[in-house]
């Protein structure tokens, strides 16, 4: 195999893939990238056996095909410090040893053969799909939040993304709980998508975002019971699915909340942010006072001491003292497109809808904290 391609493009991709490596593995092989070179075109793989991804780039030049495998640590820590701009020559010298030149540097990176490099041959063709990157990104972005960590309940460690209907208008929808909080986004497909419901794993969403985001463009999605692919451009991300069965989630949604709080997004989200410095591990709850006008803020930590704040707001109800976690209010705030914030409200016992006036098919739920 001999290879020249582009430093920057080549870093680019790495860094994709990279994220995908479990830094301590057992075996050798998954701490390596698989480097296939074909025609005028480089492939580059990586692979955790949960995850497999796989990007296409084009090569300066080909003069020799072939394929091999080295630390993919070591070579983007290589890349990285090359200089931008520059071309970096890969050459195979033997089965064990790649070299990589670059100007006046030269390396010689230890090679496994590619012959026990794990990858997937599933056929996803039965069904298959394609939503604008922007569309997904959104669906992510605005359910990662909600994410359980809680390992005893495993089909809550991620994201769940499924076919529903509404007023006869078919959505592709996205939603994560970690049983204190929800989120819920959607976006409108066309009704006729085929589409198996997966609970995509948090390591999962957690790539696929910086994929998405630098990205205008189509994602072929096609999945079955176990495994799901997406196609973006020249790569491919094929992951393992959660194995179980999420929660009926439309049970947790208030239906009676008719106490309306709406407040300038940026002054609550950065009044809780400022009263919040007062709590060293800023796990203390903030407390809401909310009258007809006018929101008070606050949070007592018996360690640190006390903020108190008072912002402009519009309320529909009698006053009402209620209490939430500050972390979770701050996430919410943080993926509300709109200029103001909309709180459905019942008692201070029960839990709180939260909406975007700018994105109607987007909210969240949040549990009240005891006062």
């Amino acid at each position: 195999m001999e290879i020249t391609v582009d430093r920057d493009i080549l870093l680019k991709s790495l860094g994709y893939a990279y994220g995908i490596i479990e830094k301590k593995s057992a075996l050798p092989i998954l701490s390596n990238v698989l480097i296939e070179a074909t025609d005028s075109k480089m492939r580059i793989t990586t692979t955790d056996l949960d995850i497999i991804y796989s990007e296409e780039i084009p090569a300066i030049s080909v003069d020799k095909k072939g394929s091999t495998t080295t630390s993919a640590n070591i070579l983007y820590d290589i890349l990285r410090k090359l200089l931008a701009g520059s071309k970096v020559a890969l050459s195979l010298k033997n089965e064990n040893k790649l070299q990589l030149i670059s100007g006046n540097s030269k390396f010689n990176l230890l090679c496994i053969t590619p012959d026990n490099f794990p990858l997937s041959n599933e056929n996803f063709e039965a069904s298959t799909f394609k939503i604008n990157s922007k569309n997904l990104l959104k669906l992510l972005n605005k359910t990662k939040i909600a994410i359980s960590n809680d390992e005893t309940r495993h089909y809550l460690n991620g994201i769940f993304l499924h076919k529903s209907t509404f007023q006869n208008q078919t959505f592709l929808t996205a939603v994560s709980t970690d049983s204190h909080r929800l989120s819920h986004s959607s976006v409108q497909m066309n009704s006729n998508i085929d589409f198996e419901p997966s609970i995509l794993p948090k390591k999962t969403v957690f790539q696929l975002i910086p994929l998405l985001e630098n990205n205008t463009s189509e994602v072929e999605i096609s999945n079955n019971k176990s495994k799901i692919k997406f196609i973006n451009n020249n790569s491919f991300l094929i992951s393992k699915v959660i194995d179980g069965k999420f929660p009926d989630y439309k049970k947790v949604v208030p239906q009676n909340n008719e106490k309306i709080l709406e407040a300038n997004l940026s002054d609550f989200k950065n009044s809780i942010e400022r009263v919040t410095s007062v709590s060293a591990d800023r796990k203390e709850g903030v407390k809401m006072f909310i009258m007809k006008d006018n929101l008070q803020l606050s949070v007592n930590s018996p360690n640190s001491g006390e903020g108190t704040e008072n912002i402009k707001a519009k309320y529909n109800a009698d006053q009402m003292i209620i209490s939430f976690n500050s972390r979770y209010l701050i996430d919410i705030a943080s993926q509300i497109e709109g200029n103001n914030i909309i709180i459905n409200l019942q008692n201070p016992g029960s839990p709180a809808l939260i909406k975007d006036p700018s994105d109607k098919d987007s909210f969240y739920v949040i549990m009240p904290m005891k006062i």
